[in-house]
């Protein structure tokens, strides 16, 4: 605990859903789930616009509440608000004026609902009580799984989340059909002897709560930023020419990327200067059906077969729309080619390539080696050359040894 005896969060760190976080700035904490960079955080008149502040509970769960005592709070603080029944423990991960434009962006208008207030700073007998409300979360999610299966209901219980002074459990499930869950209600009740709150939710809100590391190598976009989760069809694929493959096109949940829908909007925009995919191009020597359209180059590819790629001939799309515009007044052009060559010719880039390095076998030339053999001293007599008969005559040969005596000396006559 802090010596400050008034401060009792500054050394605390709440577990949500397995981030461990107690930091206060402006800056983005890239451990907390759905967090919201304060960029008014360095103008010191906005922090005190409003008694409305911002509070996060495990995983995505945020809540907005009213410091009516005036408690001064700054982010990252630990805190103790009121539920329903009894009271929660939560992190502030928002105060002053961009509290109000939070509110805004998700609907909650203080006219209309009843926004709760903040009790205190949460002491430490609370923080005891939450680690171990926190602590049966995992026990009991499995004991549901297993009573949920034994009722045979059509349902997946995917989190289970105490609430901070442990009289009230809210459990999050899945689930294609209706669920009748009245009967399973009263066996979680008799079970864990605490309050019972059931709460569906989609499979892009399970992906969003556990999070987890997308194919792109990022945390998860419905972990990380994004809170409403639009529909996505497979016409985004599409409209960007994606390949239509199942394994590539579903995300971690089992549901089509939400990604797909990023770059939609501007890849319409783009097609709308494209001609009909359906629309064929007569020619003279053939009939040409639509391959494939590179939208931000501008060139279509058509091939002379409808079902796969034969003769593919790439052009701009202003060249295929002349050419339609020919065929409805019932000329044909003779080919494609020479019109495509005018149409997508390369700009010339004017550069100097001082040092060689955009040279991709700049690396594959071999040196070459010196020739060590000339260096070599000569120690033939004068006027004898390699390989010649002279040579061969004066070169000294091994003799045989004289015999003395019938026996063999081993020494050689020189």
């Amino acid at each position: 605990m802090s010596e400050d005896s008034n401060s009792y969060t500054m050394d605390y760190k709440l577990n949500t859903g397995g981030c461990q976080m107690n930091k206060k700035g402006c800056h983005r904490n890239s451990t907390q789930k759905l967090s919201t960079f304060d960029w008014m955080c360095d103008l010191p008149e906005t922090q005190k616009d409003t008694d409305f502040i911002e509070v996060q509970f495990k995983n995505t769960r945020k809540g907005y509440f009213l410091n009516s005592t005036k408690i001064p709070l700054e982010k990252g603080d630990v805190v103790a608000v009121e539920s329903s029944p009894g009271h929660d423990i939560g992190e502030v991960t928002l105060v002053g004026r961009l509290v109000l434009l939070q509110m805004k962006k998700y609907n909650v208008n203080p006219e209309k609902i009843e926004i709760r207030r903040v009790y205190r700073k949460a002491k430490e007998t609370d923080l005891e009580k939450y680690q171990e409300a926190k602590g049966k979360e995992q026990a009991t999610m499995i004991k549901a799984r297993q009573i949920a299966e034994s009722l045979k209901l059509n349902m997946k219980i995917g989190d289970v989340e105490f609430q901070g002074d442990g009289n009230k459990a809210i459990f999050y499930y899945i689930a294609d059909e209706r669920v009748d869950f009245r009967q399973l209600i009263k066996v979680f009740a008799e079970t864990f002897r605490v309050r019972i709150e059931m709460k569906q939710i989609g499979a892009r809100q399970e992906a969003g709560r556990i999070g987890g590391i997308g194919p792109c190598g990022r945390e998860l976009c419905c972990s990380g930023w994004m809170t409403n989760f639009n529909s996505v069809s497979t016409s985004a694929a599409r409209y960007q020419d994606i390949s239509l493959n199942p394994q590539k096109l579903a995300g971690q949940c089992a549901k089509l990327k939400c990604c797909m829908n990023f770059e939609l909007d501007s890849y319409m925009d783009a097609i709308k200067d494209f001609p009909s995919k359906e629309i064929q191009l007569e020619t003279l020597d053939s009939t040409y059906y639509h391959f494939k359209t590179d939208v931000f180059k501008g060139l279509i590819s058509y091939s002379t077969s409808a079902n796969f790629g034969a003769n593919v001939v790439t052009i701009s799309a202003k060249r295929a729309k002349e050419i339609i515009a020919m065929n409805k007044r019932g000329t044909k052009p003779e080919t494609l080619g020479e019109q495509v060559e005018k149409d997508t010719k390369p700009v010339p880039v004017d550069y100097e390539n001082v040092v060689g390095q955009d040279s991709l076998t700049r690396f594959d030339t071999q040196k070459k080696r010196p020739n060590h053999k000339n260096k070599r001293p000569n120690n033939r007599p004068q006027g004898a050359k390699n390989g010649s008969a002279e040579n061969k005559e004066n070169t000294p040969r091994f003799q045989k040894p004289i015999k003395k005596n019938g026996n063999n000396t081993g020494n050689n006559e020189k």
